[in-house]
């Protein structure tokens, strides 16, 4: 599912390859279905604008629609993802990327292909831009966060400490921190300073699934499988590491 940029309405996708849009406050479905995929539908966005919507489904395509009329905004997209895992909008609207089987993919706003980013060796199952669209994070399969230039698709930082699939990632407001959901039970929050993981793992009794950042970026919300919902404290857990960092840095000293 994906909120509208004005927290008024929720459009959600469904196995039955529809989309359905809501108004929140009233709980109540705007018109009927929007028909379309093929296939399940398995992951959605808007635009910053609120003009548009773009759906992946697990038929291969992707799919822009107006959701002031639940029409298609313009013809499929056929990638080469097999299933479409994410698809991200650029801050700037300009721009949106995908994600799945194969390269992450940068489309103009029209649904041209700019750029195919290689160097997953899974798939890919999570995508977010930094606040400036200047760069793109990725988490996969293959248990990596990656780093990537937008204008060129040039690897600048890979990420190793999650032993499962990174499946969600979301940036602090400030850009600071990248925070990671891992199957391997686990939310990490990594300082994009360093391009260390800090604070150490915030743990599930099961695998995490999605990971979301409060808009003031004082709160994480993470859940999974086991049907709960946990909220962490960055402070705290950045805090934990500060402390971490001093004693040993004392050790040192002392010893």
């Amino acid at each position: 599912m994906a909120v509208s940029p004005d927290d008024t309405m929720v459009v959600c996708g469904s196995a039955d390859g529809r989309l359905r849009l809501w108004n929140i406050k009233e709980g109540s479905m705007i018109g009927d279905p929007w028909e379309g995929h093929d296939d399940a539908v398995r992951c959605l966005d808007w635009s910053p604008d609120a003009l548009e919507i773009t759906s992946g489904s697990q038929d291969g395509t992707i799919r822009r629609w107006n959701p002031d009329t639940g029409r298609q905004i313009a013809l499929p997209i056929k990638t080469s993802h097999g299933w479409v895992k994410v698809v991200k909008y650029s801050p700037q609207g300009d721009k949106f990327i995908s994600g799945g089987d194969g390269p992450i993919c940068v489309w103009s706003r029209n649904g041209k292909l700019l750029i195919e980013i290689k160097g997953h060796d899974s798939v890919v199952t999570s995508l977010c831009w930094s606040k400036d669209g200047a760069h793109i994070f990725s988490g996969s399969y293959d248990d990596t966060i990656r780093k990537w230039r937008a204008i060129d698709g040039k690897e600048l930082v890979v990420l190793r400490g999650h032993t499962n699939i990174v499946g969600s990632l979301c940036l602090t407001p400030d850009g600071h921190y990248i925070v990671s959901a891992s199957h391997d039970y686990s939310v990490r929050i990594w300082d994009l300073k360093i391009n260390q993981a800090v604070g150490g793992p915030l743990l599930h009794d099961d695998e995490v699934f999605t990971v979301a950042m409060s808009p003031d970026g004082k709160y994480i919300a993470s859940a999974g499988p086991d049907t709960k919902i946990y909220v962490w404290s960055l402070e705290a857990a950045l805090e934990r590491y500060q402390v971490g960092v001093l004693v040993l840095w004392c050790y040192r000293i002392l010893f």
